[in-house]
């Protein structure tokens, strides 16, 4: 039984897929949530599913991860209302297009980096000071196999998403004797949009519901979770 009855848990990516399972179920061990997506419509559906289970109200934040001046002043908004943030779940990505390297768009590259990686060092910039003043922060953030095992076509996806674990491995290691445990998890193939962009000829439900590999995640955003410095695979 995940418990996080008391914790203030961050989601981004929290409308659909892996974000949003995740956020059910923190809300599930108890977690007050905040739920951070693009789209105000799949957020506000979620918020009606978390007070359905009995969970406290969550906040919901309708934001695009790609404007950096409204990401850094997310952490000072969020101060105003809650003093520390206990867990952090990234899951907020962009496929990108899949196409040779050599005919990549700088736009649509500068787009999957932007979000799958420079977006995800504002929220820590940002993020950081709540996680910290946590007294057990748990800072969790998707990767995926494309970025270790690189294939045709994968380039720019891959290439980000590389860099991405080396960001977050980086300031794993900066957290020396701090409460602050930071880690990496890749679920592996899954039933989601993201997905379904990248292999359009995959029936659904060929591949697990994101929903199999949330409480597993949900565990790593827990205070009796240990886990620091890892890039955890879910894949069976």
């Amino acid at each position: 039984m995940i418990k996080l009855t008391g914790r203030t848990v961050l989601v981004t990516g929290a409308s659909r897929g892996l974000g949003r399972a995740v956020a059910l179920a923190c809300a599930g061990g108890g977690a007050s949530l905040v739920l951070v997506a693009r789209t105000r419509g799949a957020l506000e559906e979620l918020d009606d599913e978390v007070r359905g289970m009995g969970a406290p109200p969550p906040i919901l934040i309708t934001l695009d991860l790609l404007n950096g001046d409204l990401v850094d002043k997310l952490g000072p908004a969020l101060f105003e209302r809650c003093p520390r943030l206990d867990g952090l779940f990234s899951a907020a990505a962009d496929l990108g297009v899949l196409t040779p390297v050599a005919q990549l768009d700088p736009v649509v590259f500068a787009r999957t980096v932007g979000l799958d990686l420079l977006a995800q060092q504002r929220l820590i910039r940002t993020l950081d000071p709540l996680l910290r003043a946590s007294d057990a922060g748990r800072a969790v953030f998707a990767t995926c196999e494309a970025a270790r095992t690189p294939r045709a076509y994968w380039g720019g996806y891959a290439a980000a998403k590389a860099a991405l674990e080396a960001l977050v491995l980086a300031y794993a290691a900066e957290q020396g004797l701090t409460r602050l445990k930071v880690n990496l998890v890749d679920p592996g193939p899954m039933d989601t949009r993201l997905r379904g962009r990248a292999f359009p000829g995959e029936r659904a439900g060929d591949r697990p519901d994101p929903s199999v590999h949330a409480a597993a995640i949900a565990e790593l955003l827990a205070p009796s979770s240990t886990a620091h410095g890892r890039l955890i695979s879910l894949c069976s």
